[in-house]
């Protein structure tokens, strides 16, 4: 009998192949409670743990544990990531060339106004998800969910308003009103999500003689303010200049005013000056007022001629040349 018989082996089967097997085994179930064992947690993101596919904990940022071979299940949830859901539209491709998708989104972006008009709008939802457990437990399909409630909101402030209000200066109070309402839905359903911000993108009134009825209306606005802007700023220009030339006026006016009060005031000075002197001395006083009279009098005067009244001898002869004699 052979050797490979008295072993039990089958023929040319190798001596150290059972060990090969067992040893390979023993690396897979080892591989296999490594990769279930541990998973990774990023830290804009919150785990939660599962046991036998109910919650038991929920874990931070880091490399976190779990039971393996399938007895515990992490799920992540991108807790501070801000998220964005567009209604309306679709971007294929974001970044300095935006693409957007060209499939038609018209059932989620035509709504009905208040005055029974056709407005076609684009708003996007960017939200953040902010109690996991309740993300992943309250709420079967949790997406579908804040897609239906910002579909109904929206529907909801745009049929209570008119057309022309959605066109033109509604569009900030839409926004805000629709913020509040859909963070007041999300609180009482329990999804553990916050809005954000909702943002309004294109809203356009339905095609043909209504749009352009409105485009000429909106390019009528934009052309009143304009003018109202063109005439607020010649006013801000206009008026400070007048405030100015008033002010130089009245400047003037006060600097003259002021010339003659004080000229006045000097005048009587000197009037009342020549008064006391003429009380004390009037003969001196008077004389001298009457040299300073004659010297008003012929100040300007080219050619004197003095002649003394009590001169009895010989009439003066005048030089026609210009001298005197």
């Amino acid at each position: 009998m052979s050797d490979s018989a008295n072993s039990g082996r089958p023929s040319g089967f190798p001596a150290n192949g059972q060990r090969l097997i067992v040893l390979g085994a023993v690396v897979l179930v080892l591989f296999i409670l490594v990769l279930t064992s541990f998973f990774v947690v990023d830290q804009s993101e919150t785990a939660i743990v599962l046991r036998f596919g109910r919650f038991d904990r929920e874990v931070g940022p880091g490399l976190r544990w779990k039971i393996p071979f399938g007895i515990e299940e992490s799920l992540i949830v991108p807790i501070q990531r801000v998220q964005k859901m567009e209604f309306g539209f679709r971007t294929e491709v974001a970044g300095f060339n935006t693409r957007y998708s060209s499939r038609d989104f018209t059932n989620e972006s035509v709504m009905l106004t208040g005055d029974l008009n056709i407005v076609d709008i684009e708003w996007e939802v960017q939200y953040r998800i902010t109690d996991a457990r309740q993300w992943l437990f309250n709420i079967e399909d949790p997406i579908r969910t804040v897609r239906d409630i910002g579909q109904s909101v929206m529907n909801q402030l745009i049929g209570d308003r008119a057309i022309i209000e959605v066109l033109s200066s509604g569009r900030t109070a839409i926004e805000f009103e629709a913020e509040q309402l859909m963070n007041e839905y999300f609180r009482n359903y329990g999804i553990g999500v916050t809005v954000n911000t909702v943002r309004t993108q294109n809203i356009l009134p339905p095609s043909g003689r209504v749009q352009n009825a409105f485009e000429d209306v909106n390019t009528a606005i934009q052309d009143m303010n304009r003018l109202i802007n063109e005439g607020r700023e010649a006013i801000n220009r206009e008026i400070p200049r007048a405030r100015g030339e008033a002010e130089q006026v009245i400047e003037v006016a006060r600097g003259y005013a002021a010339e003659r009060v004080n000229r006045a005031r000097g005048d009587v000075a000197r009037f009342n000056a020549v008064r006391t002197e003429f009380e004390r001395n009037p003969s001196v006083t008077r004389t001298r007022l009457y040299y300073e009279g004659m010297e008003d009098v012929f100040k300007n005067a080219d050619k004197l001629q003095l002649i003394d009244k009590e001169l009895q001898n010989f009439i003066p002869l005048l030089n026609l040349k210009g001298g005197t004699q």
